[in-house]
């Protein structure tokens, strides 16, 4: 039987129309190009790269950080769907698990490429290698992330495999796993704020707010991504994703965004109003220090489009309004990524422990490699789409086979 459905599945992959096959050949491109600066890195060292000890994370850290919070957001989707059984959102919850494991995949591939050499992967993972466990928090961030990863591989899995032989799935087995897959998703990023806020030699990352601000963040950019996936999938393959489910998801971002926003703006009345010498950190991102302005126009970009959104969203009329909705999805995606990216990272190590301030930026190098990562991403979650979109809506099982042969020319390029 498990034959069956993985010759299926490699025919369902495998076959698309022009513009399915364009997209895939685009993403090869670009895995690639990620192999070629990564062997380059490889051969040279991580001099390759603009880190130097002054800022030692960098883009790297900061796309992983980001990504953390897009595989967290799946909860987004889990808890209505599973916790409240609410129908219009349980029947595309699982696209939100196809975005976490895509997530996740490029998550540990920015921490692989982040530490140089590929055996030094061992020493953060507990069991198999030589981390410093239980002290070394990056030894906790992989083990959770591999459990989310191995939870929702699960539930993808068995969901599939029972939908492709016209089974129900089990739900002794799935709700549990989803129920579990919660606070997994929780711990995910927390953990991860952990990784940040525990180093007191960093003023401008050593705060208890850290973790809170990461979770309520990841609530707004996953579900963005998920919008716009959903208005594609519709068009593309006809799936029955109602306005219902839309517009929940869009009014559950609405209050994380306000969140969001509160809690940063808590974080800046504590440092400007306090005014210790722990303000520099926040002073170089939002003003800049001296002729070292690099950042400013990024901060406030990030915020107005942070507070555009915002209003977008709030107003039941403009988030109904699907130009107005994408437009809202297209900017909480980009202050987010500033704020989980140079928006944290950078200030967090500039101006450094002596004092001296190292204006960074990431080589061709650095993003060649993130480009090939992002390209595997895509290239997962292409697949997986490519994979469940029939199964979903009946036109891949195995009690008809004839639908199975013709699906993949009739859903093509669902994800792109």
């Amino acid at each position: 039987m498990a034959i069956s459905f993985l010759r299926g599945s490699g025919r369902i992959i495998s076959q698309g129309d022009r513009a399915y096959k364009i997209w895939v050949g685009s993403l090869l491109a670009l895995i690639a190009i990620g192999l070629f600066a990564y062997s380059f890195q490889g051969r040279q060292g991580l001099i390759a790269t603009n880190l130097r000890d002054q800022v030692s994370w960098g883009f790297y850290v900061g796309n992983f950080t980001f990504l953390v919070g897009i595989a967290a957001a799946a909860v987004m989707l889990v808890i209505p769907a599973y916790v409240y059984d609410w129908g219009p959102i349980k029947e595309v919850a699982i696209l939100g698990e196809l975005l976490a494991i895509s997530a996740i995949i490029m998550c540990l591939l920015f921490v692989l490429v982040d530490m140089g050499r590929p055996d030094r992967f061992l020493h953060i993972v507990p069991f198999l290698g030589s981390p410093n466990w239980p002290m070394s928090v990056m030894a906790w961030d992989a083990l959770v992330l591999n459990i989310y990863l191995g939870v929702n591989l699960a539930v993808v899995v068995h969901i599939l495999y029972t939908g492709f032989y016209g089974k129900a799935y089990n739900k002794k087995i799935v709700i549990p796993l989803v129920l579990f897959s919660i606070p997994m998703a929780v711990s995910i990023h927390t953990v991860t704020a952990f990784l940040y806020n525990g180093m007191a030699a960093r003023p401008f990352w050593n705060a208890s707010i850290l973790a809170p601000r990461f979770i309520v963040s990841a609530f707004c950019s996953g579900p963005a991504v998920l919008l716009i996936l959903f208005q594609v999938l519709r068009k593309r393959t006809g799936l029955p994703i109602k306005d219902e489910a839309i517009q929940k998801v869009a009014e559950l971002m609405a209050y994380a965004m306000f969140l969001n926003l509160f809690l940063l703006g808590a974080e800046l009345f504590k440092e400007y109003y306090s005014a210790t010498e722990h303000l520099l950190y926040t002073q170089y991102f939002w003003s800049g220090i001296g002729t070292h302005t690099t950042l400013v126009k990024y901060a406030w970009s990030g915020l107005a489009a942070s507070l555009i959104a915002f209003f977008i969203f709030l107003v039941p009329k403009w988030r109904r309004n699907m130009t107005l909705l994408n437009v809202g999805c297209g900017l909480i995606y980009f202050s987010v990524y500033i704020e989980k990216g140079m928006g944290l990272v950078i200030p967090g190590m500039t101006p450094d422990t002596l004092g001296e301030i190292y204006e960074y930026k990431p080589t061709l190098v650095e993003w060649g490699v993130t480009a090939g990562i992002y390209g595997i991403g895509f290239l997962v979650f292409t697949f997986l789409v490519k994979l469940a979109v029939p199964i979903m809506s009946g036109h891949f099982s195995a009690v008809e086979a004839e639908p199975a042969t013709s699906a993949p020319g009739e859903l093509s390029a669902e994800a792109h």
